[in-house]
């Protein structure tokens, strides 16, 4: 077939790509590759590794690498074309998913090459991979009777389907919502938010300025701008997307296909034996019950809500003394604690910004993962891409090329907003050949402005270290096996490890000292200014760890008690805001209908997995501290223990490897500002 999806190239060729080369390509993969797994069981055995497992991993990296570039666009250049032919092929991938879960011949010939008795002097990464996948295939239901095999292939067909429609809808009222305003309506915003508005208005032919509902657009808005009423128009479209309130009320409805999502789950979880879908999603975490999730997200709330009860408290008496507000609603809350942490700490974001370019950052970055782990980053250049933000890089350790990755970072339409780190290709060995492991690292900052490059905030900055520790995970892994390489095999769980570890240099000054350089002169972040930012580090970090409590709450009992009778969306988050929320939350709030986490992505409970990491990093980091931040001899601990080991061992014996013993609260406590 001549199609650009089936070439086998070391990197994708975009350019090439077309929405009509996508359902012909993995519906050809797809076919070929049930043919093809037929004929390796059909062979005389016993099966082995060489004979069976390796040439499976052959026909499923093929496949990966046909998706991959699809699902990426998909992500970051969304079109109407582009779109219809990646959900045309959801249906397909998932009934392939499902063929091979259940494929009765399959699951015996790996259970019987795990009985014999040379099974153990096959490789840790081997073993490991053999067993992860007999879990899988039990989680795929192969051991139900024919006609609830059918029914697990539909559920999870569907399954698929309404995640992307989720996530689709959260795009496109993203995308719908626009405001032209003038200059003056913006009075107290900064100046690099009033040019990327001018810009933004000038990219639609229009005057004065415009507002959106992508992340750099709403920020600025909310904490700085002095109108109130504007204040609230968009805060109020940004918490009613794709629901039905709010300015496009009904458009993009996600309420129906929340319901819908949260029966199929449980429905999905009694297949299986399961009493609900939040304990069929431990089964392949580092928590061991339920119950386990839900004390130790209780316990961090115990812990914090005194004290993000009492900035609660602080700010509302400001907001009263200093300002004649007496009623404090959420549109507020950003605007009145900027001004209470300037007044407290004399420092804002928009101080810092002017020494945070972005390329400058970056540099920064790098030179923090060479003294780290002994690596170079360098930017290629002459390579095919998709948009021209797109860029390229190589990890290289001593002249030889490790991995690379791609960096798309700015904000713009028909982009998806957050932030994450994908696989475009895994580390993995074939016919003696090792294939370098590449990521799609996708951010959402500020766009340069004319000639202006991009100045970030403190928190844009953090966020670009946190995807690039996803990414080192990824990149430099050791393992040669697809299913254990990098990220994949790892307790979802501890996969935030690497990226929330790699935070903690945005907070310390030896690094702010390279990482920060003014975009004039090229000086870092003076004494005084730094000061006051580390100062003003922890500022509302009671309300923050609340906050991220609350949607991790939320997630959890959603999945744990959804079935139940008086269980529903709205009264399941009205309970938890009760309980561990400072912020009051106004009733036309539909946070749940944007939340693509867990009803588009990963993270169906899961999402207390970001605290659950945050423990583990704050504690890894606490070594770091005891040892020196950048300690060499720490450094390549980490890295062999962590980063390189990817799912080849589970994820708590790897952390004491590393730690020497099992992970302890109190660090995340301690650098989060919570009193003990």
């Amino acid at each position: 077939m001549d199609n650009p999806l089936l070439e086998k190239n070391t990197l994708p060729s975009f350019s090439t790509v077309s929405p009509e080369h996508v359902l012909p390509a993995v519906s050809f993969l797809i076919e070929r590759n049930k043919r093809r797994i037929g004929e390796l069981l059909a062979a005389p055995g016993p099966h082995s590794w060489e004979s069976l497992i390796q040439p499976i991993e052959d026909l499923e990296d093929e496949l990966s690498q046909c998706w991959s570039p699809v699902a990426h666009l998909n992500g970051v250049l969304n079109s109407e074309a582009l779109r219809a032919a990646y959900n045309a092929c959801l249906p397909l991938l998932s009934e392939y998913s499902t063929w091979m879960g259940q494929h009765t011949a399959l699951y015996e010939a790996y259970r019987d090459l795990a009985e014999r008795e040379d099974f153990a002097d096959l490789a840790q990464d081997r073993r490991q991979a053999v067993n992860n996948a007999l879990r899988d295939f039990r989680l795929a239901g192969v051991a139900l009777p024919a006609a609830e095999k059918q029914r697990y292939g539909e559920l999870q067909q569907r399954l698929s389907e309404l995640g992307s429609r989720f996530t689709d809808n959260v795009l496109d009222a993203t995308n719908a919502w626009t405001k032209q305003v003038t200059a003056g309506q913006l009075a107290g915003m900064p100046a690099t938010a009033l040019a990327s508005a001018r810009q933004a208005a000038e990219q639609k032919g229009l005057e004065g300025c415009l507002l959106t509902l992508e992340y750099p657009s709403v920020y600025p808005v909310l904490t700085y701008c002095d109108d109130r009423a504007l204040r609230q128009e968009v805060y109020t479209a940004n918490v009613t997307r794709a629901s039905e309130v709010g300015p496009d009320a009904g458009r993009f409805d996600n309420t129906d296909l929340i319901t819908e999502i949260l029966g199929l789950r449980q429905e999905l979880a009694g297949l299986l034996g399961f009493a609900n879908y939040a304990g069929l999603s431990l089964a392949t975490k580092m928590a061991d019950s339920p119950d386990q999730v839900i004390e130790f997200l209780t316990q961090l709330a115990m812990r914090s809500r005194p004290q993000a009860l009492q900035e609660w408290r602080e700010l509302c008496e400001f907001a009263a003394a200093e300002h004649g507000l007496d009623d404090l609603k959420p549109w507020d809350v950003a605007y009145y604690s900027e001004k209470l942490r300037q007044r407290t700490y004399q420092v804002s974001q928009e101080e810092i910004r002017p020494y945070l370019p972005v390329d400058r950052v970056l540099a920064g970055l790098f030179e923090v993962v060479q003294r780290l782990y002994g690596l170079q980053v360098e930017e290629l250049t002459g390579f095919d891409s998709y948009h021209p933000e797109a860029r390229l890089f190589e990890i290289r350790q001593d002249g030889t090329a490790l991995a690379r990755f791609y960096l798309d970072l700015y904000a713009r339409s028909h982009k998806q907003g957050g932030a994450w780190m994908d696989s475009c290709r895994v580390r993995r060995l074939s016919a003696g050949e090792l294939q370098l492991p590449v990521a799609y690292l996708v951010c959402n900052v500020t766009a340069p402005v004319g000639e202006q490059p991009s100045l970030l905030t403190e928190n844009e900055m953090t966020t670009l270290f946190h995807e690039f520790g996803h990414g080192l995970h990824h990149m430099l892994t050791q393992q040669q096996v697809a299913a254990v390489s990098g990220i994949n095999g790892v307790a979802w769980d501890a996969v935030e490890l690497p990226s929330q570890f790699l935070e903690n240099w945005c907070h310390q000054p030896e690094a702010l000292r390279f990482i920060s350089g003014h975009v004039k002169t090229g000086e870092p972040l003076p004494a005084a200014l730094l000061e006051k930012m580390l100062a003003a580090k922890n500022f509302q970090s009671g309300m923050q760890m609340v906050r991220q409590l609350e949607f991790a709450l939320f997630d959890f009992r959603l999945h744990q008690l959804w079935g139940q009778p008086e269980a529903s969306v709205q009264g399941l988050l009205d309970e938890v805001r009760q309980e561990v929320a400072v912020l009051p939350a106004i009733p036309e709030n539909r946070f749940q209908n944007g939340f693509s986490h867990i009803f588009g992505g990963g993270y169906a409970a899961g999402y207390y997995s970001y605290k659950w990491a945050e423990v583990l990093s704050a504690d890894a980091f606490a070594r770091f501290e005891e040892e020196g931040i950048f300690n060499p001899h720490t450094g390549l601990e980490f890295r062999r223990h962590i980063l390189e080991a990817g799912g080849s061992r589970d994820a708590m014996s790897l952390f004491v490897s590393f730690r020497g013993r099992e992970p302890d609260i109190e660090p995340l406590l301690r650098h989060s500002g919570i009193a003990a």
